[in-house]
């Protein structure tokens, strides 16, 4: 098995968690993207792959250089940024695609009243 087949395991479930994340927070706000996906969800998550895919090539070719860790010339496509192969960037990818859309379908609904705590101070009145 190559590296961008072991991607592809990552990489497709990642996209489409992220696409129905999307779809869902639209049809949950009647496609006014209030809900989190509207026009700023493809900025920030450009942003953030730009950014983290930045990090991944410093500190990757750090890594490779030390002598970390390395890769079966066979398995990879033989693509490189500096010394890590470009197959290396999918997992960063993977993240930056699956993390956002797991906290749209996770996270706290707007319309949902929040629960009072324990340290609310009117809730023993």
């Amino acid at each position: 098995m190559t590296y961008w087949a072991l991607n592809a395991v990552f990489l497709l479930p990642a996209a489409a968690v992220l696409v129905f994340a999307l779809l869902r927070g639209r049809r949950a706000d009647g496609g006014s993207g209030s809900a989190g996906t509207g026009k700023g969800v493809p900025a920030a998550l450009g942003i953030t792959a730009v950014v983290l895919l930045l990090l991944t090539a410093v500190f990757d070719n750090l890594m490779i250089a030390a002598g970390l860790f390395g890769y079966n010339p066979e398995r990879i496509s033989g693509a490189f940024i500096g010394r890590a192969p470009l197959e290396d960037f999918a997992y960063a990818l993977a993240a930056v695609l699956l993390l956002p859309a797991l906290w749209m379908l996770l996270g706290k609904k707007p319309d949902t009243p929040a629960a009072p705590s324990a340290a609310d101070p009117g809730e023993n009145q």
